[in-house]
């Protein structure tokens, strides 16, 4: 973290920040880690990590309530119990990697979610023809508790799990916002344990508190409303700006 929260900091965490919380509002969560990148252009890896957690953590409360019982229970369980060996391997790999390490990670994530949506929308990548099993839901869980844990971005690997099982947009958007509920609590303990967090995170956290809840009603709002097209089209682009520099930094 900089040792004083300037303009530079809020021009990238501000926007950052709203975006995650209409993601996590209304649109499965999937998104959300691109404040990720955003931040790691700015901040080390960890702090990046650090200071995203607790305003994740309260976007998930205030998503919460809007879509209170919507979830489909049987595909929450099983990537959540999927999940807990996956942020423990996340955890013992944080402890012995380097920041490049994690800044390569992060923009290796970025570009392949990207690349993943891009083939699968264009029918390079076949949907499942049927549901996936809760065994298949627990793999997924386990990769999506993994990368959440490294760069928050354990949306796409949860929405492969999802996708699969023919949810309707919202009880698909009610899935996500338990799960990850459930998912970030996991990762607090470990991220403090690790010294993740700082009383500069902290402080940053609080100043930042009114744009996550604001970006998560802004979510909610949309979520009937605003084309999910228009919406990650612009996530995609952003997520590759962003993801390509953070390879580049980690590689050189």
């Amino acid at each position: 973290m900089p040792e004083v929260l300037d303009l530079t900091f809020f021009a990238f965490a501000i926007p950052a920040v709203i975006f995650a919380g209409i993601s996590k509002g209304g649109f499965g969560s999937g998104a959300a880690f691109a404040a990720t990148p955003l931040l790691a252009l700015i901040l080390e890896p960890g702090a990046a990590i650090g200071l995203m957690l607790p305003l994740l953590m309260l976007m998930d409360v205030t998503a919460l309530k809007p879509y209170w019982r919507k979830w489909d229970a049987p595909s929450a369980w099983a990537l959540v119990l999927g999940a807990v060996p996956g942020v423990a391997i996340g955890a013992a790999l944080y402890s012995i990697a380097n920041p490049d390490v994690f800044r390569l990670l992060i923009g290796v994530i970025a570009v392949g979610f990207v690349a993943f949506q891009l083939a699968r929308a264009n029918g390079l990548i076949a949907p499942a023809a049927h549901p996936m099993s809760r065994q298949l839901g627990a793999f997924w869980g386990m990769i999506a508790g993994f990368t959440s844990f490294i760069s928050h971005a354990g949306g796409p690997p949860a929405a492969v799990y999802l996708l699969s099982r023919r949810l309707d947009k919202t009880t698909f958007q009610s899935t996500t916002v338990i799960c990850f509920w459930a998912i970030n609590l996991m990762k607090f303990f470990p991220y403090f344990a690790l010294g993740i967090f700082t009383w500069q995170t902290a402080k940053a956290d609080l100043l930042l508190i009114p744009f996550a809840v604001l970006g998560v009603w802004i979510g909610v709002h949309l979520h009937h409303k605003m084309s999910e097209r228009l919406f990650f089209g612009f996530t995609y682009l952003f997520l590759i700006l962003t993801g390509t520099k953070l390879i580049w930094e980690g590689l050189t």
